[in-house]
């Protein structure tokens, strides 16, 4: 029996493939360090879970709106006019089972097909799949090392047509790190002000793991405001990966659209996590700083030891918990019985050879490099690089 076509459009995303491979390695006894999945080793701060606590003894267990209880999307309104001083109505957020529901809900109700959908890269490795399940077709744009993984307005400019339809993009960005500031927002502004029929997706789900100072969205440019949607969420920030939870706020339009394609999948995430959310984005950010400055430190680290080791080129990242290093240099090397063609080849030698979990750079759509998590214990991360070098120290 065949399946649906739609399903040749999309393969399973490589985070998830080589976390998968981890598992199944330890379940065998074998000692495998996970770089590969981007998930903060930190549990949920106590303040929020002890509100979800609460909310089960207060009987919070029904169905929700579709759109999220009116308290939480008041806190979401809250919070961008607190940390990113933007302002939206109610009627304008959709919280959502997730930043990933909340992207693939707004890519559905907005593309058609044919449709262009504009992706710089690196990019997170599930823009391009979801814009093929919506029918449209992507165009990447190159983010080169020599820019710091970004793209310029003039290659912007030159990558619309008529038939563009969307531009998707992460600030700070998985895998590489990189943070546009806001002069080079405001250059990419200018050029979306000359497209009028192009929406902007603008995922801001790393916010608070920023180590360049206050975090700029491309959302303070007012004049893209009708095709603007900031998606966020709160697995990152928050340590808070199971509890599912993440937003948009958009043009009402978009908004109302969303509400609808969810309201024939899943209707309104779960109601604990909502009630944890209000609480998590009302609070104080004293255990999401810790956690930053925690990141900060092991980003240094793992940007000292990487430097170390040779052949390796790396770019210090600015934001999320992410090293991106090209490792072109030891394609067509081999310890005798492994020869590395490409970055697959390498990720999979370091993962039997070294027992460490990376992923491929040709996920996220360059492919000289590797990713590696660094949302690992200092202890973790010393051991990874110890084990990675005497692996590729092996290669010749």
């Amino acid at each position: 029996m065949e399946l649906a076509e739609r399903l040749t459009r999309v393969s399973e995303p490589q985070t998830i493939k080589m976390s998968k491979l981890s598992r199944e390695l330890r379940a065998k006894g074998i000692d495998v360090i996970d770089l590969s999945i981007g998930e903060p080793d930190f549990d949920t701060p106590s303040h929020i879970r002890e509100a979800a606590k609460k909310a089960i003894d207060e009987g919070y267990t029904h169905y929700t709106p579709v759109s999220g209880y009116t308290e939480l999307r008041e806190a979401i309104i809250y919070k961008l006019k607190r940390d990113n001083g933007l302002s939206f109505t109610m009627d304008q957020v959709v919280v959502s089972t997730g930043a990933k529901q909340s992207i693939a809900n707004t890519m559905l109700s907005i593309i058609d097909e044919g449709d262009e959908v504009i992706i710089p890269t690196p990019y997170w490795v599930s823009y391009a799949d979801i814009a093929r399940l919506a029918r449209g077709t992507v165009k990447f744009v190159r983010g080169a090392a020599e820019n710091g993984y970004k793209i310029s307005p003039a290659q912007l400019e030159g990558a619309l047509t008529e038939k563009s339809r969307l531009f998707i993009f992460s600030s700070p960005c998985n895998p590489t790190g990189a943070v546009y500031s806001g002069k080079e927002l405001q250059g990419l502004a200018a050029v979306f002000e000359k497209h009028p029929r192009v929406f902007i997706i603008s995922d801001e789900i790393y916010e608070y793991i920023n180590y360049t100072g206050r975090h700029e969205s491309i959302g303070q440019f007012d004049f893209l405001k009708d095709r603007l949607i900031i998606v966020n969420g709160l697995s990152k920030g928050f340590a808070m990966t199971g509890w599912r939870l993440g937003y948009i706020a958009a043009p009402l339009s978009v908004a109302r659209a969303c509400d609808k394609i969810q309201s024939q999948f899943t209707s309104g995430t779960c109601s604990i996590t909502q009630r944890a959310g209000i609480t998590a984005l009302r609070g104080e950010l004293g255990p999401t700083e810790a956690m930053t400055t925690e990141f900060r430190r092991r980003r240094d680290f793992m940007v000292s030891a990487l430097k170390a080791i040779p052949g390796i080129q790396i770019i210090e990242p600015q934001g999320a918990f992410y090293v991106f290093p090209q490792i072109s240099a030891y394609f067509g090397k081999t310890d005798g019985q492994t020869l590395i063609g490409d970055a697959e080849d390498l990720c999979m030698y370091l993962l039997h050879k070294g027992r460490i979990s990376t992923v491929s750079g040709s996920a996220f759509g360059e492919p000289s490099c590797i990713r590696f998590s660094y949302a690992a214990s200092i202890e973790k991360l010393q051991e990874a690089m110890s084990r990675m070098s005497q692996a590729l120290g092996e290669l010749h």
